[in-house]
């Protein structure tokens, strides 16, 4: 994987992850899953949503604007 993701939000669920993932995909800002979820058993791990360097502030912007509401 390139090396220009950053990290900025963590979960244990797959479905918050993938929600907010959406969200700043619809704000135009490219973001990818990256699931270290234990593929045996499933309570072991996190799933981060991943970001582009340039965009981190952006995204923790819309982050932070989605988590209030």
């Amino acid at each position: 994987m390139e090396t220009n993701w950053t990290k900025v939000y963590t979960t244990e669920n797959p479905v918050t992850a993938e929600i907010i993932k959406q969200g700043l995909i619809e704000n135009d800002i490219a973001a990818v899953i990256m699931n270290k979820k234990d593929s045996s058993y499933q309570t072991f791990g996190v799933i981060e949503v991943l970001v582009n360097k340039k965009d981190v502030e952006k995204a923790e912007a819309f982050i932070q604007s989605s988590d209030s509401e």
